[in-house]
């Protein structure tokens, strides 16, 4: 009776007729439960919302196949793909990692590892609306570097939502759990807030912004401190400029941000930033002082990061590399995360900025991450710390994984473009993902129906299996391979303006899109869809099956450094994802 009264309690309720005898109920309870069987089956038929029963993501790039990696040793980047920005705290043999999202959502993923090598992510810091209105922003607004530390049970994280705010403060004390609301940081303008807590019960906030007066030229920036009474949420007298420009204002350095205070000592405090802007010229400076106020000197063989100097016309290449954070293991190693990319042409990459670890010696009182010639290697050895288990999925090297969409809600590494401000997207049926085709198009300001994850590799695949059946001209679904919302490829299933149900692909560059394949299908009842893009560095290739491992190609060669940082700008990378579109 349960099964009835969950099929229809209205009917079951009303009806209460003393007298009737045990056949008419059982007569009763066999319509209802036939009809609750053909409603469910009809719910399961394909529809103008597409379902997915599973998403494969492989990675294969050629650096990783056949590379020796000793057991003792571990690979580069430690986090593949688009996650930028990476500062990391340790308590006690626990590490915490957190990135910068910008305008996608959820916001700021937040990762665990007890050996630096392993990051398993644990959530992300900013998983309620309310947490993060990036509506109507750029895909590269929202969200800039963000920094955590800990400190007497109280996890910190502190970053800047351009365009939507300013710079705010939240907190916790599970950083796999719940995330305060924002609380807005007062008197404090730029971007890359951190915050340091001095032994002596002090506490500081540092950022980037203008300097003091009108900027000497472009790029022309400062760090910032002042003190901040954290438990009401004030700064305490006056900002003071710490860094002006750069370690050198008469070389006329650019974009000095994402300053780390490390204390040392009761008298000596270590200042790094990264200057140079988050491209070519990128860098890590260091500065010491005895005092967090400063003032700070310079070392004199800054950088101890840059790759800015070296031919990238080598096996590995990194490029980019800076915005680096430290951190000091229980037994005393020194290690720093930071971004970089990996062009596959010497120019061009579509993963975006990744987070690579290397370690930290310190020379004459100095921290020293790559000096002269040295370049970031594709493995070196690991960390003296316990080996931890290899995340599900993975987040280096290749691999291959797939998502049955077995549980009740999305796994953490799927992301969306923007706040959802309703749920079109429904995981009720086991091992299946429904995604309800809205009016919001891929390529708008708006939340589209879109959910997808990193691409992390410059050579490799997702594909998919999708049941679906456009009901008007205008109604679509399939595949995207997207970087921004500008500059995208989307293969998949449509009705023409004939009514004829075909495959297609779709190429956007700077919002302009053409089709650039089509093909009828021959079967119109076909609702069962397999569909793969391939990326092979510079190429992206796109097939499609009506059954399952019988690939037919739909387009291939299409110009993939549409999808590159440098073609299509900005600050993210190229996202893999599924995606319903109806006009009405």
């Amino acid at each position: 009776m349960d099964t009835l009264n969950h099929a229809n309690p209205f009917i079951l309720k009303s009806i209460n007729f003393p007298g009737l005898n045990a056949l008419f109920y059982l007569l009763l309870a066999s319509l209802l439960f036939i009809g609750n069987a053909c409603s469910t089956s009809q719910s399961k038929e394909a529809s103008s919302n597409p379902t997915f029963d599973w998403f494969t993501y492989q990675g294969n790039d050629p650096i990783y196949e056949g590379l020796d990696v000793a057991d003792d040793e571990y690979i580069n980047p430690i986090n593949a793909g688009y996650y930028p920005d990476p500062s990391i705290v340790r308590v006690e043999d626990d590490y915490y990692m957190v990135h910068s999202s910008f305008a996608h959502y959820p916001g700021i993923p937040i990762f665990h590892s007890t050996d630096l090598v392993n990051w398993e992510q644990i959530g992300h810091v900013l998983d309620r609306p309310s947490q993060l209105p990036v509506d109507s922003l750029g895909m590269s607004r929202g969200i800039f570097a963000p920094t955590i530390e800990y400190n007497n049970g109280t996890f910190y994280v502190l970053s800047t939502l351009v365009d939507a705010g300013g710079n705010f403060m939240v907190t916790t004390d599970d950083p796999a759990g719940d995330w305060s609301e924002l609380k807005w940081l007062d008197n404090v303008g730029g971007i890359d807030p951190s915050i340091f807590f001095d032994d002596n019960g002090k506490t500081y906030v540092l950022n980037n912004d203008a300097p003091e007066g009108e900027p000497l030229y472009e790029g022309h920036r400062a760090v910032w401190i002042r003190e901040y009474d954290v438990p009401n949420n004030k700064s305490i007298g006056e900002p003071k400029v710490i860094i002006n420009g750069g370690v050198d204002i008469t070389t006329k350095p650019i974009w000095i941000e994402g300053p780390h205070l490390i204390q040392m000592s009761d008298d000596e405090y270590i200042l790094h930033a990264a200057e140079g802007g988050t491209g070519p010229q990128h860098s890590q400076v260091v500065l010491k002082g005895d005092n967090p106020l400063g003032p700070f000197t310079p070392y004199e063989n800054n950088p101890i990061l840059t790759q800015r100097h070296i031919d990238p016309d080598r096996e590995f290449s990194v490029e980019y590399v800076g915005h680096a954070d430290m951190v000091e293991t229980a037994n005393g190693e020194w290690w720093t995360v930071f971004l970089g990319v990996r062009p596959y042409d010497g120019v061009h990459f579509n993963t975006g900025r990744e987070t690579f670890l290397l370690p930290v010696e310190w020379k004459d009182g100095w921290p020293v991450i790559l000096e002269g010639e040295e370049t970031v290697p594709v493995k070196l050895k690991r960390p003296d710390l316990p080996y931890a288990e290899e995340p599900t999925p993975p987040t280096h090297g290749n691999f291959t994984f797939t998502d049955d969409f077995n549980d009740s809600e999305l796994a953490d590494y799927w992301v969306m473009m923007r706040t959802p401000h309703e749920t079109w997207w429904d995981l009720s049926e086991k091992s299946q993902l429904q995604i309800e085709a809205r009016s919001e198009h891929i390529s708008g300001l708006g939340n589209p129906s879109f959910i997808g994850r990193r691409q992390q590799h410059a050579y490799g695949s997702a594909s998919t299996k999708m049941t679906y059946n456009p009901e008007q001209p205008g109604d679509l679904a399939g595949m995207v391979a997207i970087q921004g919302g500008q500059y995208y490829y989307l293969m998949g299933v449509r009705l023409n303006e004939s009514g004829q149900k075909e495959m297609f692909v779709e190429k956007s560059v700077d919002g302009e899109a053409e089709i650039i394949a089509t093909e009828v299908l021959e079967d119109e009842s076909a609702t069962e869809f397999y569909l793969k893009i391939e990326a092979r560095g510079a190429e992206y290739n796109f097939s499609y099956g009506l059954s399952e491992n019988e690939w037919q190609t739909l387009h291939e060669g299409a110009d993939g450094t549409i999808l590159s940082t440098n073609v299509a700008g900005g600050f993210v990378g190229t996202l893999f994802g599924m995606y319903a579109y109806s006009p009405e």
